[in-house]
């Protein structure tokens, strides 16, 4: 009974974090129409692959997600011309690991900063949002020591939210009205 009562435990925290993960999610999709709307910049969400098992009548079916080809989880063009791409990972503790990347995520964001893509990791610590430059993602431990980082660590990547995760306001110098 033990096993179950474990297994039911984790559902319900999986659960909880894939909810944390998708209202993460629609406060950066908020900021993506914020600066489209503006000419600032297209940034669309990279759909999860996913392929149809079976189709049933009236549109309902039965799919199944893919296994991720490690595309990032947002990708666009800049006013200009430039790439960004980012990840989007959150937690409720008080820091993030670095390995919250998977390797496969942690090599497609090198190769795009490699071809001079703007590339980051977009983070939620609790309540707080920072946009931590690829290289210093990927550097972690020679930055700070460790391989996590505590919010502390990245108050010069703090990015403001105000109904909408304004993660590229530092770049064009955007004043948010309150």
């Amino acid at each position: 009974m033990n096993n179950g009562f474990i297994i039911n435990e984790r559902s319900y925290q999986n659960r909880i974090n894939n909810a944390q993960g998708h209202l993460i999610e629609g406060e950066v999709m908020r900021g993506c129409m914020y600066y489209k709307e503006r000419g600032f910049a297209d940034i669309d969400k990279t759909p999860e692959p996913f392929r149809v098992i079976k189709k049933g009548t009236r549109g309902i079916f039965t799919g199944q997600f893919t296994k991720s080809k490690a595309q990032p989880d947002f990708k666009g063009t800049m006013r200009g011309g430039k790439t960004i791409v980012f990840e989007v990972k959150s937690t409720q503790e008080d820091n993030i690991k670095q390995s919250v990347l998977s390797k496969k995520q942690s090599a497609t964001l090198e190769s795009y900063y490699n071809l001079g893509a703007i590339a980051f990791v977009l983070i939620a610590i609790q309540d707080e949002f920072f946009t931590v430059p690829w290289d210093l993602w990927r550097d972690m431990k020679e930055y700070f020591g460790r391989k996590y980082v505590k919010a502390n660590d990245l108050e010069r990547y703090h990015v403001k939210y105000s109904l909408r995760v304004c993660f590229l306001d530092k770049v064009f110098l955007i004043k948010v009205k309150e």
